[in-house]
């Protein structure tokens, strides 16, 4: 495993790679990051990794400072996954370039967590661009957890005619169907046990052939979930609200358990 933390050094080692899998990461590495990395590697291309916490996503300086940070641990789970290359840049290395192509911010970007995390998407975006510009891979690997960021990154590859391909990975659960969240180590057990609860009513509610998003809101607040940002269901195919639930559409909820945000999609 070859760790680059210099922009110009790892490009000059990728200058004759045609085929590369690449997997963003912030770091704070569990199963779900784990379930993209093994993803990536039955393509039988190089695998890189990146750990880069990016300062322009994040609405307030209190959680990009408090982003559960662990290096040595995330290097440890890398080398033993057999990855190619871990790219570890600094703040300068990623935005000291204009990068060739503009960032593309569909429509989309201003509804569910867009109407709560002013700026958050813009910022993912001027990232994501930037390492695509960089690396250069084949493919980009990116879970559906994060669904919203998803479809706008992959509106963004589209539009800006880039040559990579995203390939999308399913979301990874614990066995309490918490989905896998680098921030789900900053939760106590209690807030681990009532978003263990609410996951349960969400999984419930889905099942049904109708759904009072306002009932269900009232079953989440009655179960220890505060400050919800969202509660809304949204066609994945038109991106657009609706109010029925079928193969076509998915529950989407943003809430908080202390200063914790959590998100989902089932």
């Amino acid at each position: 495993m070859k760790i680059f933390k210099s922009k110009h050094k790892l490009q000059k080692a990728l200058s004759n790679q045609k085929s590369l899998s690449f997997v963003p990461t912030m770091g704070g590495l569990h199963k779900g990051h784990i379930s993209l990395i093994k993803k990536s590697k039955k393509f039988k291309e190089k695998v890189i990794v990146s750990i880069f916490i990016n300062p322009k996503q994040f609405n307030k300086k209190k959680d990009f400072t408090n982003y559960p940070r662990n290096l040595k641990k995330d290097l440890s789970v890398l080398k033993k996954l057999r990855v190619n290359i871990v790219f570890i840049p600094n703040k300068k290395d990623i935005f000291s370039f204009r990068p060739k192509s503009s960032v593309y911010l569909n429509s989309f970007s201003k509804k569910l967590c867009g109407q709560f995390r002013k700026g958050h998407f813009e910022g993912v975006l001027n990232v994501v661009n930037r390492f695509l510009e960089i690396i250069k891979p084949k493919r980009i690997f990116l879970g559906n957890k994060d669904f919203q960021q998803l479809v706008l990154i992959k509106k963004h590859i589209l539009k800006k005619k880039i040559n990579t391909k995203i390939v999308s990975c399913k979301t990874v659960r614990e066995r309490n169907g918490i989905a896998y969240s680098t921030r789900n180590s900053l939760l106590s057990i209690n807030e681990i046990k009532i978003a263990s609860k609410i996951y349960r009513i969400l999984s419930k509610e889905k099942k049904k052939l109708s759904i009072n998003l306002k009932k269900v809101k009232e079953k989440i607040i009655n179960a220890g979930g505060k400050n919800i940002d969202y509660l809304e269901i949204y066609n994945i195919n038109t991106l657009k609200k609706s109010n029925k639930l079928n193969k076509n559409t998915k529950l989407f909820i943003a809430y908080y358990l202390n200063n914790v945000r959590l998100i989902d999609n089932l």
